[in-house]
């Protein structure tokens, strides 16, 4: 293992004491996915200014289009640029949605500091399998590893499904033993991707199911639970797309109020990644449309990347809870 960069080496955490401290204090720690420099900035100045843990997500795709090891030296460019400006907050880099065990162990490899290994279109036995297996060689590590009960519908980067399987409550006791695990994604009524309900006119989006995610609470007490797909779908960036050219009918997400009062509950890690490619795609548009002269990706990249700052910011201090707790 003499090729190994431990996460530790970048000044990276693991999600242990952060999960650990969000179950007490009854708050969700975010976890923003990133593609780019501006994203990743905008997610440590928005941790930064609002004294905030942080999950720093990648997904295989990202990873693909960014380059493992450029990927790696933007992690640690992350805890350099906190450090440098005087901030003490946890940075995690954590893998979204790794699907076979060898992505796992190469993330591992490269510096993350947790995993996620999703099982969730395997049969049960072949999930427990599967997600025994990377914790086994995360944990010799001391990487922390998220696996997934019950199925999302939606699509984001490679993430796909038709429709939703919630979670069984029954099996989440069985599995979290049998896997090690040391948090769980659960499938409660979010989706991925922009279009999270078709709802007709008038119609509100329905809410979440609570009932499982409290049987699961009673069944773990204290366990660390993840939300996928959670994602607000900011109305007025879908409408600022629309008015600058784009097309989005019929885009909606889960009311914050309802994120909110999971993350109250066990819930202690929130998944955020389509409403950042709305803010920035927003921002771009609007950027081009009233400079038509610009050509400088410095000007219509720095407005996204403020805007996707502000937006963060408020997840932060309003949703998620995680203003404060780092």
């Amino acid at each position: 293992m003499s090729d190994m960069i431990h996460y530790k080496e970048l000044g990276l955490v693991n999600t242990r004491e952060m999960f650990t401290r969000a179950v007490r204090g009854g708050y969700a720690i975010p976890a923003y996915n990133f593609n780019n420099m501006e994203q990743l900035q905008a997610i440590v100045l928005a941790s930064i200014e609002t004294n905030s843990p942080v999950i720093m997500q990648v997904s295989n795709g990202a990873r693909k289009y960014a380059n493992a090891a450029m990927l790696r030296g933007m992690a640690a460019g992350a805890v350099a640029m906190a450090r440098e400006m005087g901030a003490q907050i946890p940075l995690c880099l954590h893998l979204d949605h790794g699907d076979t065990f060898e992505l796992c162990k190469s993330c591992i490899d490269n510096g993350f500091s947790s995993v996620m290994i999703d099982g969730s279109h395997h049969s049960y036995d072949d999930n427990v399998a599967l997600t025994r297996q990377v914790v086994e060689y995360a944990h010799k590590f001391d990487v922390t590893v998220e696996g997934e009960l019950g199925v999302l519908a939606g699509i984001e980067d490679d993430v796909v499904a038709e429709s939703s399987s919630y979670t069984q409550p029954d099996e989440v006791e069985d599995f979290v033993s049998k896997t090690g695990v040391d948090s769980l994604a659960i499938s409660i009524g979010t989706s991925h991707g922009a279009y999270k309900f078709k709802l007709a006119p008038g119609e509100e989006v329905p809410p979440l199911r609570f009932d499982i995610l409290t049987e699961v609470e009673q069944r773990i007490p204290g366990f660390p639970i993840v939300l996928h797909g959670a994602s607000s779908v900011v109305q007025e960036y879908v409408q600022l797309i629309n008015q600058y050219g784009g097309k989005l009918d019929g885009a909606v997400g889960v009311p914050e109020e309802q994120l909110r009062k999971a993350a109250a509950s066990a819930v202690c890690k929130i998944n955020i990644d389509s409403d950042g490619r709305l803010a920035m795609t927003a921002k771009v548009r609007e950027f081009l449309a009233n400079n038509p002269d610009e050509f400088d990706p410095r000007k219509y990249l720095g407005a996204a990347r403020s805007e996707l700052v502000a937006l963060m910011k408020h997840k932060n201090q309003h949703v998620l809870g995680s203003a404060g707790k780092a």
